[in-house]
């Protein structure tokens, strides 16, 4: 019966299509069921690296250096002076901040489980399988997309603000790491084809009324080769690190805003690609009584058709002494066992695939 009545109260909240933010609009007080979380306080005081790129034409070594050092550890790094300009990256969050708050019927034609469409808005991506719902509405826009399928709020700055991304970051970044896995600057984005396809989410999290009770987004590795991404002042992101002494000990430690900063994590494809040389670790954001936050994510990862045929597989470089550590796999198939991990504490995907 608990059973029945938690799908109900999931397709009554699905069928609004006006995820969290239409909670909150009506007026709730109390954080219903669906979205109640186990509570995980494990808390840790660790500074994300923040590495300026500015310095690259004439410091190079020491950058690779820096994104070596964050990559192989903790997996996360802030970069400043990227070459995005603020003034895109402030358009980017105050257009799925608008597109959020226009009222119901305008977003609803976008309300879709359908992963076939190329523009999507819904409430948890994983709503019917997840323990528990997250305090999230998401719009998803995979691109490049044609100027009718996106929301008139974002139509002209996404695409401007994902081609950015890609061209004055993605590019640098996957330079930077290749060089950091002992390869030639171009190899990830030539050989491996990293830089194919991007996909922009953009999350918005409501103030909500009981934080403590649920969570703005579970703990969860990126089935990416990397993502970029864009935070708002109001913070909450946390990555989950382990103890400098006790590797078997983990907690969750704070990646605060910085000022024009974006942040990177590695993806689980990378982590797979680089045969565990890189980190692809958990992160979160908790729910807060403030807000809302907006984040916009670019995924790094070839989507549609591309995705159901590319085949991952470690780089093992001749004469380095060392074997795969993971089985060849497709995106798909990854991805698949990414949505059946999702939420499951203790488990970790690429677990799966390892040899």
């Amino acid at each position: 019966m608990a059973g029945e009545h938690r799908l109900l109260a999931l397709k009554a909240f699905d069928g609004t299509k006006a995820g969290v933010k239409g909670l909150v609009d009506a007026g709730i007080t109390a954080v219903p069921s669906i979205f109640h979380h186990q509570p995980d306080h494990r808390h840790r005081h660790f500074t994300v690296p923040v590495i300026d790129l500015s310095s690259m034409s004439s410091r190079r070594a020491a950058v690779v250096a820096q994104v070596k050092a964050a990559a192989e550890t903790v997996g996360f790094f802030q970069v400043v002076n990227h070459g995005v300009p603020e003034g895109a990256m402030s358009a980017m969050v105050a257009a799925v901040r608008s597109f959020n708050e226009e009222p119901v019927e305008a977003k609803a034609p976008y309300y879709t489980r359908d992963r076939g469409r190329r523009v999507r808005y819904q409430s948890n991506v994983d709503l019917f399988t997840s323990p528990a719902a997250q305090w999230r509405d998401t719009l998803f826009m995979e691109m490049p997309a044609e100027p009718q399928e996106l929301p008139a709020a974002c139509r002209g700055v996404a695409p401007e603000y994902a081609g950015l991304v890609r061209e004055r970051l993605g590019r640098t970044l996957l330079g930077l790491l290749s060089e950091a896995l002992g390869l030639r600057r171009g190899y990830l984005e030539e050989e491996q084809g990293c830089l194919e396809g991007v996909s922009v989410a953009g999350h918005y999290y409501p103030a909500c009324p009981e934080p403590e009770l649920t969570l703005g987004t579970i703990g969860h590795s990126d089935t990416t080769f990397f993502t970029v991404l864009l935070q708002d002042a109001v913070g909450g992101l946390q990555v989950l690190v382990e103890d400098d002494e006790d590797r078997k000990q983990s907690a969750w430690a704070d990646v605060p805003p910085a000022a024009g900063a974006l942040v990177v994590n590695v993806g689980d494809f990378l982590q797979l690609m680089s045969n565990d040389r890189f980190k692809s670790v958990e992160h979160r954001v908790v729910a807060n009584s403030v807000g809302p936050r907006v984040s916009v994510a670019c995924f790094f990862r070839p989507a549609g058709a591309a995705s159901s045929t590319r085949v991952l597989a470690p780089i093992v470089p001749d004469g380095d002494g060392g074997s795969a550590r993971y089985r060849s796999t497709t995106m798909e198939e990854l991805i698949q066992q990414h949505y059946r991990l999702k939420g499951q504490r203790g488990t970790s995907l690429l677990d799966h695939f390892r040899l």
